[in-house]
């Protein structure tokens, strides 16, 4: 099967294995936008509908092709929603996962296990072209809470921080196949697949 390119506006190659092992079915195959070339764009949205609209834009702008752009993040309801938007780049600009962590964590210090509710969010946009007036948009929500500690040596991103009360387990200790199915992005790419048969 010859599969059609979408260009992945992102070069988190964590993202892009687990977009292509989720679409592998597909005639869609993902490519990360430095294979054209592409730079990442600042996000200056304030929701993540907006930061994966300016992203699947630039990607559509910059390749001539298709793109799909995802903009994700946790949740924690104890402080108001926050890291949000602000997930990857959470301790400072640099994006660095451990230093992200451990704010969280210094953050929610003391505070009980019921009161530590949170979820993954991702929202999923793809745009045929950077003009495209009606961008599919696609969204799915994981719950959870943050742990104490983190555990797990799989994921990425907060992944070892986040309890999943339905598996008993980290996100961290899950395998892909288990995780690439009850993600907030495989929920998010599940709804894209369904809609753009």
């Amino acid at each position: 099967m010859i599969k059609s390119k979408i260009v992945l506006a992102s070069n988190n190659q964590g993202k892009i294995k687990e977009i292509n092992a989720m679409l592998a079915k597909t005639s869609f195959k993902v490519v990360a936008q430095s294979v054209y070339a592409i730079w990442d764009i600042e996000e200056t949205g304030l929701t993540f509908v907006e930061n994966a609209i300016i992203k699947a834009r630039h990607a559509c702008l910059h390749s001539g092709l298709p793109a799909i752009a995802d903009d994700s993040g946790l949740e924690v309801d104890y402080l108001q929603g926050e890291p949000g938007i602000y997930s990857a780049r959470y301790a400072g600009v640099e994006k660095n996962d451990q230093a992200n962590l451990e704010k969280l964590l210094h953050k929610l210090e003391g505070v009980p296990e019921a009161e530590r509710t949170a979820r993954f969010r991702c929202v999923i946009v793809y745009m045929r072209s950077a003009g495209d007036p009606a961008p599919l948009i696609c969204q799915g929500t994981w719950e959870g809470r943050i742990a104490f500690e983190a555990k797990g040596e799989n994921g990425f991103g907060y992944d070892p921080i986040f309890y999943v009360p339905d598996q008993q387990c980290h996100a961290a200790e899950l395998t892909s196949d288990v995780k690439n199915n009850i993600s907030h992005r495989a929920k998010a790419l599940k709804q894209f697949v369904d809609q753009i048969k």
